[in-house]
């Protein structure tokens, strides 16, 4: 029994570690996606891109793992709801990278211009350096399944929230002089960077339940 327990505790270190993996690939994905709109670089955005693909293979990847480990080892109380509560976990981070996909994605449709006005640059950089910060932060709450830390996450995502409010209220102002198609790739911008932020939430949620058993 000691020996199928430790290997067990492998099979469950594994998925973390993986969840981590994914964490650090999807924070990369939110930064060079905004490098990318904001300096139109169109290398860095079709590199984005195709990250998202490996985001997907490795997410995919852990969830036949996962389920695997729950069919052999037939998992209970604290073990089977690590394993669920990591299931729900990857899901949110491929949402993540896709994210950050759809940001790079508008630095392709709109090359060689730019989608951001210059009055702009400065809100959107902002968004993309807190959609970093809070999930940089998650990914401590991950490996330190600090609960404390998840609560922070959740504070933090107030100021995503206000900025993308900022962001729309400069859209829809009278003062608008960059058209309806400017509009649109705006909003969309700053829909994407809210729901990355909002799943980096949702993560430190799980983490949360899974430490306490109550969702915060």
């Amino acid at each position: 029994m000691p020996l199928i327990r430790s290997v067990f505790q492998d099979e469950l270190d594994g998925v973390s570690q993986t969840l981590l993996d994914l964490t650090a690939m999807v924070c990369t994905a939110i930064s060079e996606a905004t490098t990318s709109v904001l300096n139109r670089d169109l290398t860095i955005a079709e590199k984005v891109i195709e990250t998202d693909d490996r985001i997907d293979d490795m997410q995919h990847e852990l969830d036949g793992r996962i389920i695997t480990i729950i069919a052999r080892q037939q998992p209970v109380a604290t073990d089977l709801r690590a394993l669920v509560t990591a299931l729900r976990m990857s899901a949110d981070l491929e949402r993540m990278g896709d994210m950050a996909h759809h940001v790079a994605k508008i630095t392709r449709m709109r090359h060689p211009e730019t989608a951001i006005p210059t009055e702009l640059i400065a809100l959107i950089k902002n968004m993309g350096e807190t959609a970093l910060a809070i999930a940089t932060k998650m990914g401590q709450v991950i490996a330190t399944r600090n609960v404390d830390l998840a609560l922070e996450v959740e504070r933090d995502d107030d100021e995503m929230d206000q900025l993308h409010r900022q962001l729309i209220s400069t859209l829809i102002a009278p003062q608008w002089s960059h058209g309806v198609e400017s509009a649109i790739d705006l909003t969309l911008l700053g829909r994407y960077y809210e729901r990355f932020a909002d799943h980096a939430v949702s993560v430190s949620r799980r983490v949360h339940f899974l430490v306490t058993g109550n969702y915060s």
